[in-house]
């Protein structure tokens, strides 16, 4: 008996079986929070560039066509290909399909929402809430909201960064300003 105890053969690989899953699961939670990590600067730029295109006026004095009209302002579908175009320069992982955009104009600062907002699900599992696009006029105050949701993974210790569900995480950048004057 006194051998068996002394006998020292294989220990490691018992330890090391008894502590990697642990040092796995951690590496693999230390991965997934420099993914959501990076996600969430890269929406924040995007929301950045994003604001500035609407504060400089950019939007208001876009002129585009549709068919044989011509218009003045960038129309939502408009706005949402710019953003997506921003996004997709910066981080070419994310897909365009889960960005989220909503615009609106307040009287004051105290009036800003920048909270998350609730999303509504259809049948089919698709968010289907209606987003504002109010892009406003010169010395409008302006609440721009980018939201992306990001499939997340779940650990098998039970770690996971999602608030959608255990496999989405909702990112929200916001950006509130005034925007300048520009001519028309």
């Amino acid at each position: 008996m006194r051998s068996i105890i002394r006998c020292r053969d294989g220990a490691a690989l018992v330890e090391f079986a008894i502590v990697a899953p642990l040092f796995l699961a951690l590496l693999f939670a230390i991965f997934q929070i420099a993914y959501v990590f990076i996600a969430q600067a890269m929406l924040e730029t995007t929301a950045e560039a994003a604001a500035r295109v609407i504060l400089t006026g950019q939007a208001q004095t876009y002129s585009g066509t549709s068919g044989t009209t011509t218009y003045t302002g960038m129309t939502q579908s408009d706005y949402a290909s710019a953003v997506c175009t921003m996004l997709k320069a910066r981080s070419p992982f994310m897909s365009c399909a889960n960005l989220y955009i909503d615009v609106t104009t307040v009287d004051s600062y105290a009036d800003a929402t920048t909270g998350l907002p609730t999303l509504t699900y259809d049948s089919s599992g698709a968010v289907s809430n209606s987003w504002n696009y109010a892009i406003g006029t010169q010395g409008s105050i302006v609440v721009l909201r980018v939201m992306y949701v990001l499939p997340v993974v779940g650990t098998p210790l039970g770690f996971t960064l999602g608030n959608l569900s255990t496999t989405k995480r909702l990112l929200l950048a916001t950006s509130v300003f005034k925007v300048e004057g520009y001519s028309s």
